[in-house]
């Protein structure tokens, strides 16, 4: 018999959350969804909405105790599919890195000092922190942020205790369908491997995954 899990997702009313969100509820082993929101949402059956500021300074201390209590209950996953995409172009470089790095890369340290085992986070193909490329420039720097995340600011570093960090890439070699986009971050998350270490997916992977 499969063991249960539950999910704390941030991005989840977005369209590749919202479908991460039904792929996860379709799973019979997924006992939860947890959603961290800005603005209430109607109900749901097995989703627990709870609504913070995510721009607040206490933000990643919430997340933690959120996730917690989560993982009271039993094996739990993190999931960021914030993302903005083609509406980038209309965001300052300023906001974009308040959204995906900060209020991400907070999410990702609360979900770390609560002890989530997995993370998955959205990205996009070409991701690096030395692109001229202003949306893969950011991009770059948020995986970077999760990447370091519970490294102690002193020159003296600790790994964290994150066990295995996920990154999904979508865009490489044309498009890729949102429904299988949260297909294969449900199918990871009921896989809920404990091998430390990072794994990036690209579209064939995904793809490959949600079949």
């Amino acid at each position: 018999m499969k063991q249960s899990f539950a999910a704390i997702i941030l991005g989840g009313t977005g369209q590749v959350g919202g479908a991460a969100v039904a792929e996860l509820l379709a799973t019979s082993e997924c006992r939860e969804v947890v959603m961290v929101i800005r603005k209430p949402i109607a109900p749901r059956s097995r989703v627990r909405s709870v609504v913070l500021d995510t721009g607040a300074a206490g933000f990643a201390e919430r997340t933690a105790a959120i996730a917690r209590g989560v993982l009271s209950q039993g094996p739990a996953s993190a999931v960021s599919c914030v993302g903005i995409g083609s509406g980038s172009m209309s965001w300052s470089e300023e906001e974009l890195q308040r959204l995906e790095i900060g209020v991400v890369g907070a999410f990702a340290r609360g979900c770390h000092d609560a002890g989530i085992a997995q993370f998955c986070l959205l990205s996009t193909a070409g991701s690096t922190a030395r692109s001229r490329f202003r949306y893969a420039r950011v991009m770059g720097m948020k995986e970077d942020t999760v990447r370091n995340v519970g490294l102690p600011a002193s020159p003296y570093f600790a790994p964290a205790s994150l066990l295995a960090t996920l990154i999904l890439r979508p865009g490489s070699f044309g498009n890729i369908d949102q429904r299988i986009l949260g297909r294969s971050i449900a199918a990871e998350i009921a896989l809920h491997s404990r091998e430390a270490g990072e794994f990036t997916r690209e579209n064939a992977a995904m793809k490959k995954l949600a079949a």
